[in-house]
């Protein structure tokens, strides 16, 4: 699956700092590596069911700014990030709008690649659908139904399930296998329980060992899509095991950051590491958890089944700057909760232009201070308030008469320019 073009990242002076991030797990800020060894990161992406929200911008941009860091320090990056393009939830909504499944899921990825590319978000190295990644998850499932890591459940009887081959059975993963299963959402057992229930979850299903073992491969159902399983009978993946099998493919070795928002901490998140626990034989297979707030709107999170949804290409097609949106979401740290109101909206466009004024002058104040301290409030778990802080100081003393006193230069506003465009992604 193609992704979409990224922007030219502008060169700038020296080298950035080794970025730090706060870790979901230990709940502690900690080191990315340095150099040497290419940066990693999984993030996952949209099912594409509905238009981008500034909910899932807040999460992509945030980890563009990582992106943008890590490069600034030196590190080639591999960034993978998925497309979960067969799922419940988009069934149900094309069934819903009486659309094709897979029409309807085109047409929301494209619609995504363009709020991106407008956005100004670096593409990721690679864009894998959940469909491309069959082949993939149908390997992974078998070698685990080998080693006894996973097993089949009987399937529904009179309801046409599993087609010619219903002994088959729905095949799901024994999380007893995994001792470190459920260590890193810390959560109670029936906490777990609850939350693995409110999002796709089925601990209620008979014939699982565990309530809280997860889905891999399910069967075909009347009326659904199915594929080719091999021994597994026709059907098609869960959920999690197939950001397992494409960080596992495409990211080899360890995932020095797996992001996503925070409501994919459990069970999503601890279950896919599971996974790849399991397949990869690594204790530790992902160095960093890192994820981002949620983003509220008219007092409840920000989420297509409550509807209340501020969509990207909206605000677009109302002639908003996109750089004023991007502005809205550096306006606060990627892994703080949010309410959206118009008032940000506002802001933001007139920070923007402030901050063309200032940068399109014929001299301003010098511009190494700017880029050291957005380079440092970057490598500090990606503060993105504190980088606009400083840009809008110097923005202040570029505006407020001093532009062509003494210490000005006429290079600083090119250099202003350069430094927003390159570490926050902010094209002015």
């Amino acid at each position: 699956m193609h992704a979409w073009t990224s922007p030219d990242l502008p060169d700038l002076p020296g080298m950035g700092d080794p970025v730090h991030l706060h870790d979901t797990l230990a709940g502690a800020l900690a080191p990315t590596r340095r150099g040497g060894e290419p940066a990693t990161l999984y993030v996952c992406g949209i099912t594409p069911y509905d238009a981008t929200h500034l909910g899932h911008a807040n999460t992509y941009v945030g980890f563009d700014l990582l992106v943008r860091a890590w490069r600034d320090a030196g590190r080639e990056v591999r960034y993978v990030q998925n497309v979960t393009d067969i799922d419940d939830p988009l069934l149900e909504r094309a069934a819903q709008t009486g659309q094709d499944w897979h029409e309807l899921a085109q047409s929301q990825i494209e619609l995504y690649r363009s709020d991106m590319a407008a956005l100004r978000v670096l593409a990721p190295t690679r864009l894998i659908g959940a469909v491309e990644a069959i082949p993939l998850v149908v390997d992974a499932v078998e070698q685990m139904l080998a080693v006894g890591h996973a097993y089949r459940v009987d399937l529904p009887a009179g309801a046409g399930a599993g087609g010619a081959e219903p002994e088959l059975g729905d095949v799901y993963a024994d999380v007893t296998d995994d001792s470190l299963f459920g260590t890193g959402a810390g959560l109670e057992p029936a906490e777990m329980l609850t939350v693995f229930a409110e999002n796709g979850g089925d601990p209620d299903r008979p014939g699982k060992h565990n309530p809280l073992d997860p889905l891999l491969w399910r069967r075909t159902r009347p009326g659904e899509p199915d594929w080719d399983g091999g021994i597994l009978g026709r059907g098609r993946p869960g959920w999690h095991i197939e950001c397992a099998c494409i960080a596992m493919e495409h990211l080899t070795g360890v995932v020095e950051v797996q992001g996503g928002g925070r409501d994919l901490v459990f069970p999503h998140h601890e279950m896919s590491e599971s996974h790849l626990r399991v397949l990869t034989e690594q204790h530790a297979p992902v160095m960093l958890h890192v994820h981002g707030g949620m983003v509220g709107y008219h007092g409840e999170k920000m989420s297509k089944s409550r509807g209340n949804l501020v969509l990207v290409s909206e605000l677009l097609a109302q002639g908003v700057d996109p750089m004023a949106v991007r502005l809205v979401l550096l306006g606060h740290h990627y892994r703080d909760d949010w309410e959206y109101t118009d008032a940000d909206l506002t802001e933001a466009t007139a920070r923007l232009g402030r901050w063309r004024s200032a940068m399109h002058q014929g001299r301003g104040p010098q511009a190494e201070t700017l880029l050291t301290r957005v380079r440092a409030a970057m490598a500090d778990d990606l503060d993105a308030p504190a980088a606009v802080r400083a840009v809008d100081e110097w923005v202040d003393a570029a505006l407020g008469g001093r532009a062509g006193g003494p210490g000005t230069s006429p290079d600083a506003p090119e250099q202003a320019r350069r430094t927003v465009d390159a570490l926050l992604g902010v094209a002015v």
